[in-house]
This record gives structure tokens, sequence and C-alpha cells, in this order.
């Protein structure tokens, strides 16, 4: 008797779906469980928007003695994949076991069935959703993973390359400890600079004003990110959706704005790393678990910041705002009392060099490295990397 393929359609497929993990990475003491009900959202069309104009397949893998041994899910976004060079779809939520038959069994499901979906190449492991989550294989840097973040064995690597999945770009997490010392000295000169125009301001987050945050919030990004390939224009109901879903562990002293004579320019938004809270509640947060999520938030047990966007108006890009930004934030946290001792910057795109070269100057060090792979279905075809933002 053979592996065997599952779909996950029913109770039973998608419990097995979330449970495969917990016994995978048994021994593994850096992996924590996410929340079920944060991988289950992905998969369901009243939550994730991307059913309205895509389609999702998963399935878990069956060895000949009823054991799973593997899961993989596939999707398509109908929208956003004919803006690639080829169409393009998508596998995530990768899990398998050390056999390189049973991983390959994962990867040709996913394949064939994009190929049916008239796509020409694969992107993983990504998420069906957007970017900040579950995208990306673990290559450097085993450590505990952040909240929504991927985290892998080593092994995983082999089977994606020797498959014939090519490095499309590197996501970089940036860290350092929260103290005055590192930071190259030019960087702040710039921010001092920008300090001095009185045409420049530099606040941050208050929750009686959310209102005028979620919209300066919305200028920003829209201006700043969603012209980059494959990233999005938002929309009021979006941003509203993004700070509820945030405003239980929204920390004002985390989230920065930067504006020039009152009009919005830039943001640098972080949240309390959460995944120390996370892996105490085993997947579930239910009313006993929320309960012990507050208690531990309000112990303060989260002592890590993580910034999950940071973001300026291209007209203001090269000019300082960036450090004085930086700066507000530092004149905050350096005073006695801050709670959070180490930051870290997500998600930095190796095709992004200003924001590198920006975030080496702060003294930071790159403590994590993932990589989104592409897997063209003819292989004759040209491979490109992704294009370097100008």
């Amino acid at each position: 008797m053979k592996n065997t393929l599952v779909e996950v359609n029913d109770p039973r497929t998608k419990k097995e779906f979330l449970l495969f993990p917990v016994h995978l990475y048994k021994n593994d003491p850096n992996w924590i469980r996410p929340l079920d009900k944060d991988v289950e959202s992905v998969f369901d069309p009243a939550k994730n928007k991307l059913f309205r104009h895509g389609e999702c397949i998963r399935w878990i893998l069956i060895d000949e003695n009823g054991q799973t041994i593997g899961r993989v899910a596939s999707f398509v976004d109908h929208n956003s994949a004919s803006k690639n060079d080829q169409p393009t779809g998508g596998m995530g939520f990768f899990e398998c076991i050390q056999n390189k038959e049973a991983a390959y069994m994962l990867f040709d499901a996913c394949r064939d069935w994009l190929k049916s979906k008239g796509m020409e190449a694969m992107d993983g492991p990504v998420n069906f959703g957007e970017r900040d989550r579950w995208w990306g294989l673990l290559i450097e840097g085993f450590t505990p993973p952040n909240y929504l973040n991927n985290y892998n064995p080593p092994y995983y690597r082999e089977f994606f390359e020797s498959y014939g999945f090519r490095d499309y770009f590197r996501q970089l997490t940036f860290g350092r400890p929260i103290t005055g010392e590192g930071v190259n000295p030019l960087l702040w000169e710039k921010a001092d600079r920008i300090f001095r125009n009185p045409d420049y301001s530099f606040v941050h987050y208050h929750k009686k004003d959310m209102k005028k945050f979620m919209n300066d919030f919305l200028i920003i990004y829209n201006k700043g990110w969603a012209r980059f390939p494959g990233v999005k224009a938002l929309t009021n109901v979006h941003v509203q959706g993004i700070f509820s879903s945030i405003k239980p562990i929204l920390d004002d002293r985390l989230l920065w704005y930067a504006y020039h004579k009152g009009e919005p320019i830039a943001f640098f938004l972080c949240l309390p790393e959460i995944n120390v809270i996370i892996r105490k509640l085993n997947g579930k947060l239910g009313l006993i678990e929320k309960l012990r999520f507050a208690y531990y938030l309000w112990r303060k047990e989260c002592k890590k910041a993580f910034g999950f966007v940071f973001g300026v108006v291209p007209e203001f890009h090269a000019k300082g705002v960036e450090a004085a930004i930086i700066k507000a934030f530092a004149n905050v946290a350096l005073k006695p009392g801050f709670q959070y001792t180490q930051l870290e910057m997500n998600w930095i795109g190796d095709f992004n060099q200003a924001m590198v070269h920006m975030l080496e100057e702060l003294g930071s060090k790159v403590v994590k490295t993932l990589i989104t792979y592409r897997l063209l279905f003819d292989s004759t075809k040209e491979f490109k990397r992704h294009k370097r933002l100008s």
C-alpha cells in the first residue's frame, strides 16, 4: 500500500491538518503552535476575502499504516495571477516528515492542481492572503518564530531546491536590543536636521484619535506601498479590519506617524511580540484562553516589539524622515520603565536595498532569513528574481 493524498474537506481531515504539525514538532523546543483559528481563517470563505476571486485546496498525506506524514495547501488568486511573467499560483502550509518521496507527492499535487487552473508557475511557501503572515521558508535563524510567521525544520530547504524551486526573493528579519548603542551617528544627524525643521512633526498613536490614525495609515500605505508588485491598495474597510484585529494588543508607544505641514507622510508601526503568550495556549482561544492571554499581557510578559510595517511616501524618501521617525520612537523607548528590551523588523525584502541599508545603519543584524521560492512549470523559460525597488 502506497502513500495516499486525501483532500481536506470534512471535520476529521481539518482536525488532522491542524494536528499533524503538533506531532511533527513535538521534540522541537523552538516551534510554537499557532492558534487553530488563525490557520483555519485562511481557508474560510466567510473570513478570507480572496475567495471572492480565488480558490484553494488542501491535502493531508497518509502512509500505508494510516498515519499522517504530510500536509499542504495550494491556491490561486485569479486577480493577481496574471500580473507575473507567467500566470502564478501559490502553495503553502507545507509540513512533511524527512522523506523526499512524500515531499514530492505534496509538491506534485500542488503543481498539477495549479496547472489545471491555467497557472504556469508556483510560489511557495506562501499564504492565501497578505504577505505579512505565513510567508517564506526559514533557512537561517532557527529560533522561536514571531506571531503568524513560518517556522520549519532545516531539511525542508533541500526538498524545495532539489524539486526545482528557485530563490525568487529573501525576507530578512533584522533585530537589535533597545539601547542607544550601535547606531551610526550619521543616522541621528539626519534625524536632528529633520527635527529642527518646524514643518515636520512626529507623534505616536492615541486610541482616542483612532479614526484619524486609521485614515492616515490608509493614505501613507497606498502612496508608499501599493505601487509595488504584489501589494494591493487598501480600502477603509480593510484598514478598519487591521486595526480591529490588533486592537487587543496595541501599545500606543509602538505606533509612530510622521507629518509634513500636517499631512501624513510616514509610519513606523510595531506590536508586542505575543508568541511568548501564544505558546502557552496550545492552539486554542476560548474564554479561558482569552482570560489567560489578558493576564499574561497585563503582566507585561512581552519583552520584544516587532515592526510589522514601515512606510514613507515616495516624495519624502532619502530626506531623513526614516531616521527621524525611528529616533522619535527611540526617545520614548530609551526612557526608564519601557517594558520592551528587543526590537525586530520583520519582512524586509532583499529587493529593498534602501531599507536594508537603513537598518544596518541602525545597528541591526539579520537574525532570520526566509526564502520565497518560485517554480516555473516550463523549465526552458527564463527565471527572473523579484525586481529591486528603486
